[in-house]
């Protein structure tokens, strides 16, 4: 089983970027907390990318080298990103997307995601958890 983790724009700067809002730990941390999810039988492949391109790119790839599971942290792109949400209702794999804080009890814009539509469930406000709970769905579904 292969699951796909992309972390959207400015989540490398972890730790750095407003850690009264996103927390204390570094994005090094982050990867590494949800890299230790992987075993024998889980590939954990992580993608982060500041550019919208890229990040549909790394979904397409997803699709093409048969994945079996994304999550998604697509940070700001949630709020307008709809090359990322065309490419992620595009591919076969499911796709669960995440974020770092709630983003129900954030700024309006925030509230938003037009991404969400094309994911099968959105996890939010769990801080690094929110990407493990996503992770421990989708092996759920491939049966490890």
């Amino acid at each position: 089983m292969k699951i796909g983790v992309i972390h959207g724009p400015n989540i490398n700067f972890l730790g750095t970027r407003q850690p009264e809002v996103y927390g204390n730990m570094s994005f090094a941390e982050v990867c590494g907390r949800i890299q230790a999810l992987a075993c024998k039988d889980l590939e954990i492949v992580q993608f982060q990318s500041n550019c919208e391109g890229e990040i549909v790119d790394f979904i397409q790839r997803c699709h093409s080298e048969e994945f079996s599971g994304l999550v998604i942290n697509p940070a700001a792109f949630a709020h307008y990103s709809y090359a990322i949400a065309d490419a992620l209702a595009s591919i076969s794999p499911p796709v669960i997307e995440v974020h770092l804080t709630n983003i129900a009890a954030r700024e309006e814009f925030r509230q938003k995601s037009v991404t969400a539509a094309a994911c099968i469930g959105q996890i939010s406000g769990f801080g690094v958890d929110s990407y493990l709970l996503a992770i421990k769905y989708l092996i759920s579904l491939g049966g490890i």
